[in-house]
C-alpha cells in the first residue's frame, strides 16, 4: 500500500484469516497496523495485491457494492465506541444494521438478541449517558455482532477504559470466539496480543510475526 509522495505504508503483506480465528495484530504506532486494518475492512483499496473476503475479489466491486459488502460481513469496533446521543442501546445496535439492508421489522429483535450476548440486555433502553465506559464498549460490540459478520475488526477496544472493564471486553471477546465469532484485535498492546490464540506482528509496514513463525 503505497501513499502519494512515494510512502509505503504496507509491503508485500499477505495474511490470511480463518473463519473462527481470535487473532492479534499488534505493533507500535506507525507500524502500519492502522492501514492494515483500513484495507481488511475494505474502508482502504490497496495500490496493488487483492483483498478476498468470502472469496470476493474486493477490487471488483463498485461502491455500492463494496458499502453492501462491508455491512454485511464486517463488524467494526473502534476505541471510542461511537454510539450516538441521545439514542437508547438497543437503537444504536439497530441503526447499524439498517447500514446492512435488514428489514426494519427485524432490526429491535436482533439487536436484543446482540445486546444479550454481551450481557447488557437489561441494559437496552438505557442512553450512552447512562452507561458506564465497559459498557458503552459492549454496546458497541453488539453492534458489530448483530447481522452476524464474517469477521470482526476491533481497533484498540480497551484503550478508552480502565484496566477492570478492559480486561472484562477482552473476557467477552474470548467468550465470542469460541461461540463461533471471528475477531481479529488491533493493538500495541504486547501482553494483550500474547494472550490470543494467533498474534500477528507488523512493524516498518511488514508482518515479522506469524504465531511462532519467524519470517524477520
Amino acid at each position: 500500500m503505497a501513499y502519494p509522495g512515494g510512502v509505503s505504508a504496507l509491503r508485500a503483506v499477505s495474511l490470511t484469516i480463518q473463519p473462527g480465528e481470535l487473532l492479534a495484530i499488534v505493533g507500535p504506532s506507525g507500524s502500519g497496523k492502522s492501514t492494515l486494518l483500513n484495507i481488511m475492512g475494505t474502508l482502504d483499496r490497496p495500490t496493488d495485491g487483492q483483498v478476498l473476503i468470502n472469496g470476493e475479489d474486493v477490487a471488483r466491486l463498485g461502491d455500492r457494492a463494496l458499502s453492501a459488502l462491508r455491512a454485511q460481513a464486517l463488524g467494526f469496533v473502534f476505541q471510542h465506541f461511537h454510539l450516538t446521543n441521545g439514542v437508547s442501546a438497543v437503537d444504536n445496535v439497530a441503526t447499524g444494521l439498517l447500514y446492512a439492508g435488514v428489514p426494519r421489522r427485524r432490526r429491535r429483535p436482533l439487536a436484543l438478541e446482540a445486546l444479550d450476548r454481551v450481557g447488557l440486555a437489561h441494559r437496552s433502553g438505557h442512553r450512552p449517558h447512562e452507561l458506564s465506559g465497559g459498557e458503552k464498549q459492549r454496546v458497541a460490540i453488539a453492534r458489530a455482532l448483530a447481522n452476524r459478520p464474517s469477521l470482526v475488526l476491533a481497533d484498540e477496544p480497551t484503550g478508552a477504559l480502565d484496566t477492570r472493564n478492559g480486561q472484562a471486553v477482552l473476557d467477552l471477546l474470548h467468550r465470542l470466539n469460541q461461540e463461533g465469532t471471528t475477531i481479529a484485535l488491533i493493538t500495541h498492546d504486547r501482553d494483550i496480543a500474547a494472550a490470543l490464540p494467533r498474534r500477528i506482528e507488523i512493524r516498518d509496514g511488514e508482518i515479522v510475526l506469524d504465531d511462532a513463525e519467524v519470517i524477520a
